[in-house]
């Protein structure tokens, strides 16, 4: 299946549905108005268009996600990398890490994750 862009609000409902599920619509409606101040009809078009998208469900009022938060994570981190870095991974990397400090456990986690990675090739 071909990733379809979150925009951010899109994103705010997810969080929300990822850290509530399952939850009736009504439910949701009444997190969205607390946390994002909007009103219930600005929640339903919300979740219309990522039922739409295929992101969520609404199966008998009950709102669930469709996609996991990591896999939007994923997808929209690559996305970030092809359209700024030209896809190159190392291009991000030096651009990020180039002005943050990053303590020494983080060095092996990241030094991990790549040596994780190539013996998964």
């Amino acid at each position: 299946m071909e990733y379809v862009k979150l925009f951010d609000a899109e994103y705010r409902v997810m969080q929300i549905i990822w850290n509530k599920e399952p939850l009736t619509s009504r439910e949701l409606a009444e997190i969205c108005l607390e946390e994002l101040g909007w009103q219930r009809t600005t929640t339903y078009t919300m979740l219309k268009k990522l039922i739409k998208k295929c992101y969520a469900q609404n199966d008998k009022k009950i709102v669930t996600s469709l996609i996991s938060r990591e896999e939007v994570q994923k997808n929209e981190s690559k996305a970030f990398v092809d359209k700024n870095f030209d896809g190159s991974l190392y291009s991000f990397i030096a651009a990020f890490t180039s002005d943050n400090d990053l303590d020494e456990e983080e060095v092996k986690k990241i030094q991990k994750l790549i040596k994780d990675s190539k013996n998964s090739k």
